[in-house]
């Protein structure tokens, strides 16, 4: 055969295999047996072999032969990747729908069409077509950065490797795994004795990123696809216009999406699709809503963290029956004995869950769990596990009741409860277990939050004896880490870093930190600012709760701090809003402890520095109470919360007629109209800067 002739049959042969796959791997309604496709894709691979320069992009012998990459490119997505905003109820959709009419100053009585589509439960993708080849493909990401991974998803039958459209485009689509690939997988994982995939979305998510394409092209993935990004360029008007062109270039969209002539619709189809989820060959956690109207997703745009133009409504918790097999404590860093229940392994919602929390005895006699138990177990909110419930029918008689152990199961020591505390205690002060859960709270979020010093790295540290306190932590070098394992020269320079970057922080984080029993965030909001006043009655020569103001960064400091708590007493902690007997309690017998103070001493030395920011010498917000709804741009919510509360006021979570401002950000939910309807004022972002600064 001449290479004339053999380009002829090559390109025969890509036309009649494209055919054969875009009908079994696309309609789902295969037109030749397996056999055939193999024999025809055998000549195309031989003659390809024999004329290599004749083989194309598009080429159904290229979806598998690439070679294993060392690692995956980085890639800036052209166009930034939205998020949905998830909704757990249909009040919440319809509040969704109302503030879309709000936005669009819409009366409240108009339909808004919307399109219903399945909430594919996998892997968010983007895939680039230039002069109608595959180009690349690039997973979400961050939303700003994915990595491309176009070796893999070559391998996905259902993913054209090229369409007759020769303009740009890009696609938004979700690659997945459906349940017959995932249990075959697991199959062979056991065999293997390797680990086996927790849900289908991560089997999914691990096989995508696979650098050897050969490994994904066993396990047969698949996508559906959902969206063109630069739909402008096609001159569409409508979503629905959107997935009808996507069915016309080659691509596989899933067939159940419908079109509702409002927000009522939608929960029909919510209602369908759950009791008939499990009837899909591929998991769902829910459905998408989107206005079907594109001139209205310009107008709504978007906010920094979702598009306002589509949520997600997500199916509710599920339920399990599974086995408690075991139930045993743990230590926090507070010294609780907390009951964890030990269960035969089971999937829900999405994961394995092979453990529960029982919080404490009071709530296992509650519910009457046993050893050996059956029970019920959900995910609230599907993240956390909860047993809700004990099968008594199902016991056989061995089962069990748990006894508080009275040795810590750590260090031996006794284990005490209070009077009129429902918690058991370690009665050791330093038992590894709270050293350790102490740590680990110390460089948290809302504490020190030091980047790259997470639970694994503290236990390496802790198990080489260079971290016994948090204190140590500011004192380790360079030179401590590098002989270790994990770290090489460029990771022991960026934690040093990180440590010596968070050597100043504020007092109320500091006190949080400290990991004192009863004091969380907001407590430690409340202390810092009383700990200030009294540190400015004090200069003044007077000690009283009610009076004084803030001082500057420069007048307070760790040693300041032992000062101030060695001289208050309980009352003076009672007389907070906010702190009661069993916590002031809490905050005596920490300050009071003379471990605890030379802790304080070893932070000092190691030169951290403790603030109070500068404020304003009057409270001028004080007896004003704020509510805050919506996003705001200039402030995260948090932010907003310290500001007024720095400046006096206080922060409350529902409306009332005692409200004095609500501060309305971008999509501001029912608490707007809730003030409007009292009557109490309302202010923007803008406003509300002006009230903090002027």
């Amino acid at each position: 055969m001449t290479k004339q002739e053999a380009a002829k049959r090559i390109d025969k042969l890509k036309k009649q295999l494209k055919e054969i796959d875009h009908a079994y791997y696309v309609a789902d309604a295969p037109i030749v047996s397996d056999a055939v496709r193999d024999s025809l894709k055998d000549e195309l691979e031989k003659l390809e072999k024999q004329f290599p320069d004749l083989i194309t992009p598009d080429s159904p012998s290229q979806r598998i032969g690439g070679k294993a990459l060392g690692k995956f490119q980085k890639f800036k997505h052209l166009i930034p990747k939205w998020s949905f905003d998830d909704m757990f109820s249909f009040e919440e959709v319809k509040e969704f729908d109302e503030k879309i009419k709000r936005f669009l100053d819409l009366p409240a009585t108009y339909d808004i069409e919307y399109i219903c589509e399945l909430k594919i439960d996998g892997l968010n993708m983007s895939f680039i077509y230039e002069n109608g080849f595959l180009d690349r493909a690039v997973t979400r990401g961050d939303g700003i950065t994915g990595e491309v991974v176009t070796h893999t998803v070559r391998t996905i039958g259902s993913v054209p490797l090229s369409i007759s459209e020769k303009k740009y485009i890009e696609v938004g689509g979700e690659v997945y795994m459906p349940e017959a690939s995932f249990q075959k997988i697991n199959k062979e994982q056991v065999k293997n004795k390797e680990a086996i995939f927790a849900n289908p979305r991560n089997a999914a998510a691990g096989t995508v990123r696979q650098l050897d394409p050969k490994v994904a092209a066993n396990r047969d993935l698949d996508a559906f696809m959902w969206t063109i990004y630069n739909y402008q360029d096609f001159g569409l008007k409508k979503h629905e216009e959107i997935l009808m062109l996507m069915q016309k270039l080659g691509f596989k969209v899933n067939p159940y999406f419908q079109k509702v002539k409002n927000i009522e619709g939608t929960l029909k189809y919510f209602e369908h699709w759950q009791k008939n989820r499990d009837k899909l060959p591929y998991q769902i956690d829910g459905i998408v809503i989107k206005v079907n109207d594109l001139n209205l997703h310009e107008k709504l745009g978007r906010t920094a963290k979702h598009v306002r133009w589509a949520g997600a409504y997500k199916f509710p918790a599920e339920q399990v029956t599974t086995v408690v097999e075991d139930i045993q404590v743990q230590v926090g860093r507070t010294g609780v004995l907390t009951p964890v229940a030990y269960l035969r392994p089971v999937a829900l919602a999405g994961s394995v869950v092979k453990r529960a929390t029982l919080h404490n005895l009071d709530e296992i006699e509650r519910l009457g769990v046993r050893i050996g138990d059956t029970v019920i177990l959900q995910k609230a909110g599907d993240i956390i596990p909860d047993i809700v419930q004990v099968l008594v029918k199902m016991r056989t008689g061995k089962e069990k009741k748990f006894k508080m152990p009275v040795d810590c199961p750590v260090c031996g020591s006794p284990v005490k409860q209070k009077q009129g505390e429902v918690a058991y205690y370690c009665s050791n002060p330093s038992c590894f277990a709270m050293q350790r859960e102490g740590l680990y709270h110390f460089v948290s979020k809302g504490a020190f939050d030091i980047n790259g010093l997470g639970p694994k790295i503290l236990d390496h540290l802790q198990a080489e004896g260079l971290v016994r306190d948090s204190a140590d932590i500011f004192l380790l070098k360079e030179e401590d880490l590098r002989p270790l394992e994990r770290f090489a020269e460029k990771s022991a320079q960026n934690l040093i870093a990180s440590i010596k970057e968070k050597k100043k922080i504020t007092l109320a984080r500091f006190i949080y930190g400290l990991g004192i029993r009863n004091v969380g965030e907001e407590t430690a909001l409340l202390l810092a600012k009383q700990f200030s006043i009294f540190n400015f009655s004090a200069r003044n020569a007077t000690h009283s709760v009610a009076g004084g103001q803030f001082s500057n960064n420069d007048q307070f400091s760790i040693s300041k701090l032992i000062n101030l708590t060695s001289k208050i007493g309980i009352e003076d902690l009672e007389k907070i809003e906010g702190v009661g007997p069993k916590v002031g309690e809490s905050i005596m017998d920490w300050f009071s402890d003379k471990k605890n103070v030379k802790l304080l001493e070893k932070l000092q030395d190691a030169d951290v520095k403790v603030t109070i920011p500068t404020q304003i010498a009057n409270e001028k917000l004080k007896g004003k109470t704020f509510v805050l709804t919506g996003e705001m741009e200039k402030f995260t919510r948090d932010e907003a919360k310290e500001n007024i509360r720095s400046l006096g006021g206080d922060v409350s979570s529902s409306v009332s007629k005692k409200t004095d401002y609500v501060v309305v950000g971008d999509d501001p939910g029912s608490k707007y109209d809730k003030a409007k309807k009292l009557g109490v004022k309302i202010i923007n972002e803008e406003e509300f800067e002006k009230l903090l600064t002027s």
